[in-house]
């Protein structure tokens, strides 16, 4: 069975510089499993590999599709699949590099979903209602349907509450079952799982540098550009940490400072939940994050690869 690098953990660990070091020392291909980074046109609040982060090695899944557009994790995994099947065929290594829990569970775990569920009538309702009562009413639905889904999707998490309701619509059943169901056939490859942390006071101090740097970088000239392009603030990509705080600040309902603020400590919350999420992974690799802990997690990433059946 072929193996698959997966390189996960929380906002600002160092996923995307591992997985460009470990590219190049096993001539290997990156692909994002971030739901945000998936949009055209958002770029710095997204932290989108520039170029030179790149380093020459080809990434997949990022800017492949419009904010505005519906993209499921049923797309992803179909997509994803594609391109690891490409990557392996001409003898290159996958690594497979993000932090969205859900869309490397789909790939790792081999969930199917209920592929058939796509109702677009339905998900506008449901954002309808969200807009004028507030996420909370979404999740207190999902709660009196399907309380296990309810427990692990935060409820301003909009995009997987409305998924998770609209598959019980139209299934009569959780979205939970259909998980623990799809589950039981095993993935086409092995995956390899690594998880970066690090010490929680390290990790919020990059977070906060990283947001520092997004403002510097422009991210209130890009959220404005995507609005000027006619983009709604209600859309879901545009609910996404970094551009929902600058909308408001846009709007003149926030200060540039108070937004930062909450840009920062809600992703911080945001890194706190990837953790928690990651911990449910079994058979993952822990590695200490950060610039300084790259080669000696490049090397254990290669002995790993070495050495597994």
């Amino acid at each position: 069975m072929e193996k698959v690098i997966v390189i996960a953990g929380p906002t600002a660990s160092g996923k995307t510089e591992l997985a460009v070091r470990a590219a190049e020392k096993l001539d290997g291909e990156v692909v994002s499993a971030d739901s945000m980074q998936i949009y055209q046109g958002m770029d710095i609040g997204t932290a989108k590999p520039a170029v030179e982060e790149m380093r020459g090695i080809p990434h997949y899944m990022i800017d492949v599709a419009k904010p505005d557009q519906s993209y499921s994790v049923v797309a992803y995994k179909e997509a994803a699949e594609h391109c690891l099947k490409d990557i392996i065929k001409r003898r290159k290594h996958p690594i497979i590099a993000g932090g969205t829990g859900l869309y490397i569970n789909s790939l790792i775990y081999n969930i199917r979903f209920s592929e058939t569920v796509c109702d677009e009538d339905f998900r506008k309702r449901m954002l309808d209602l969200a807009d004028k009562e507030g996420s909370g009413v979404l999740h207190e639905m999902l709660q009196e349907v399907d309380p296990v889904s309810a427990g692990r999707i935060h409820s301003n998490n909009v995009k997987r509450v409305i998924r998770a309701l609209e598959v019980y619509e139209y299934t009569k059943k959780p979205i939970s079952q259909h998980q623990k169901e799809s589950r039981m056939i095993p993935p086409t490859y092995k995956y390899m799982v690594f998880l970066l942390d690090m010490e929680r006071e390290e990790l919020y101090r990059r977070i906060d540098k990283r947001v520092e740097r997004m403002i510097e970088a422009g991210l209130v000239d890009e959220v404005q550009a995507l609005l000027d392009r006619g983009y709604k603030p209600g859309s879901i990509a545009l609910q996404a940490l970094g551009y929902k705080e600058m909308i408001r600040y846009l709007e003149n309902e926030i200060s540039l400072e108070e937004a930062v603020r909450i840009l920062k400590r809600d992703t911080r919350h945001y890194a706190k939940r990837q953790i928690t999420w990651f911990k449910g992974i079994s058979g993952a690799i822990w590695l200490e994050g950060g610039s300084e802990n790259l080669e000696k997690n490049t090397k254990k990433i290669q002995e790993s690869l070495e050495t597994c059946i």
